[in-house]
């Protein structure tokens, strides 16, 4: 008799380093989704591809900041076939995304003020391959609001480390009954709405991870963070790097 196969995925994390593959090794993953913040999908690519080895499949990812810094939409897009801009109108980013047919996933949905809400998610809905309904990050009542949200909209469901600390990897995965050997095949395999299940961690050990990773929000919120990315217009996924036909579509 054949033994199942499955793959073992976190669909999002931050970081990407000796030490979180060593994390991911242990905890028997067998894919990454490496999407940081404010980088080019150029250095994502090859980035990923350099942690990439035979027990580990390393995804680039682009989760696109739209809108304005104190309304801003996170939108996940899975190895995207070109770059995306950060900071257009939500809109505008929904749009490009459309265009092109790519694989998207909604990041944990109502969280604070960095994510899609409801009403976007039900706007769009034929557009996003499946909802979050779980990352470290989250307190109960945010769970419970985004598997609510998914629900509704009747969408396949996902969780993920959304680790910005390396200590979260191996705390949240999905795992897929087939295999899943390259980043085509994971984005086909949410474009199909492939048979998952969604596993996290529980125990004390977890819950001060979760913690950890919360009070990361200070550091990723700060105004020091935001006249850096924003007002210096340093970054690499600033719209005035890319092509001239984003210029009227810039959210600042």
């Amino acid at each position: 008799m054949t033994a199942a196969v499955s793959t073992r995925v976190d669909l999002h994390v931050k970081i990407l380093n000796d030490e979180v593959v060593r994390r991911a090794k242990q905890a028997d993953l067998d894919v990454l989704v490496y999407a940081p913040h404010f980088t080019h999908l150029s250095d994502i690519r090859e980035r990923a591809r350099a942690y990439s080895d035979e027990e580990l499949l390393v995804v680039p990812a682009r989760e696109c900041f739209a809108d304005r810094w104190n309304r801003r939409r996170h939108v996940l897009v899975i190895d995207p076939d070109e770059p995306i801009p950060d900071f257009l109108t939500f809109e505008a980013t929904m749009t490009e995304i459309e265009r092109r047919g790519e694989t998207v996933l909604g990041p944990h949905p109502e969280f604070l003020t960095m994510s899609l809400g409801a009403d976007d998610l039900r706007e769009y809905r034929d557009a996003f391959d499946a909802v979050e309904v779980f990352c470290p990050k989250n307190w109960w009542f945010h769970t419970r609001r985004m598997k609510s949200i998914a629900s509704d909209l009747d969408l396949p469901t996902y969780v993920s480390s959304y680790s910005h600390l390396p200590t979260t990897i191996g705390e949240a995965w999905v795992e897929f009954e087939r295999a899943i050997t390259s980043p085509e095949e994971l984005a086909t395999a949410l474009a199909d709405g492939a048979q998952r299940r969604c596993y996290r961690n529980d125990g004390l050990a977890h819950l001060l991870k979760r913690r950890a990773e919360f009070a990361h929000l200070s550091k990723e919120n700060s105004w020091d963070k935001f006249a850096r990315v924003v007002l210096k217009d340093d970054e690499p996924t600033n719209p005035s790097r890319y092509d001239e036909r984003f210029a009227e579509d810039v959210a600042y």
